[in-house]
């Protein structure tokens, strides 16, 4: 996937990217002379002569205000899960430069061009991987309180607003719907992976009790109310660390547990281990 975006008026800086691979991808970010892109502290992959990187204490995209804006700036950030610094990386030579970010999990990597979407983006706390200078990156408090204990994404979300190009990841494969005003969807609350600001987010009972203990979808489904755009990941990254977990051996129960044999512990009965 190639695109950007000119800069025009705009008061982020324009950016070309171009995203490569498919289950883990990358992308490339190419920057004109005195360009700037903004990440988050761990993403990048590689970067081409000519581009410096520093690291910022908060939001980069926070102008002004001091240490103090800044401080409260990083403590947002650390509301939401992520580190207190990020990473500005900005082109000095004297032609066209390209620095690169990796995926932090199997998923897809989705270009936002926020100028269409009203200037606003509601993503989960781990959703933004990079993006244009001048992207402000702030918390989204859920209104209600039954939201925020059970919605799965916790009391905080991550909001992104500006005019630029943020590039956000999803786990597995990204689902995008429009939702029409008043329509609804029923999902498992890890696979929310975003909202326009103008789509309505709360959590509701699952209903039965066989359903509640015994369907392994937990107690609650969150539910989104249009109108707006909603993005879905079909594999939470809280989903895949639970199957990984699940299958590292206990402590003295050995390292082959389940595998080389299509029994599982059946066949460890019969073969010993």
């Amino acid at each position: 996937m190639r695109g950007g975006q000119a800069n025009g008026s705009r008061n982020a800086v324009a950016i070309d990217y171009e995203i490569f691979g498919h289950e883990t991808q990358y992308v490339e970010i190419t920057l004109d002379p005195g360009e700037q892109t903004i990440a988050e502290a761990g993403a990048l992959m590689f970067m081409s002569d000519g581009i410096t990187m520093e690291t910022v204490f908060g939001d980069p995209g926070q102008q002004g205000g001091g240490f103090w804006a800044k401080a409260m700036s990083a403590g947002k950030r650390v509301l939401t899960g992520e580190s207190l610094f990020m990473t500005t990386f900005t082109n000095h030579g004297r032609g066209r430069a390209v620095v690169a970010f990796g995926a932090p999990y199997p998923g897809r990597m989705i270009p936002m061009h926020l100028d269409q979407l009203g200037g606003e983006l509601i993503c989960q706390k781990d959703a933004f991987l990079c993006g244009a200078r001048g992207i402000q990156i702030d918390i989204a408090f859920q209104k209600k309180i039954g939201a925020g204990l059970f919605g799965g994404e916790g009391f905080i979300m991550q909001r992104l607003r500006g005019d630029g190009i943020a590039i956000v990841h999803a786990g597995g494969t990204m689902m995008y719907r429009e939702l029409a005003a008043g329509e609804k969807l029923r999902l498992d609350t890890g696979c929310l992976m975003a909202i326009g600001p103008t789509v309505q987010y709360d959590i509701e009972f699952v209903g039965g009790l066989k359903n509640a203990f015994l369907g392994g979808e937990g107690l609650f489904m969150a539910t989104v109310v249009g109108p707006g755009p909603v993005w879905l990941q079909s594999l939470p990254f809280s989903r895949l660390a639970g199957r990984v977990a699940s299958a590292i051996p206990r402590a003295g129960s050995g390292s082959s547990k389940g595998e080389g044999t299509v029994l599982g512990g059946l066949g460890e009965m019969f073969m010993g281990d």
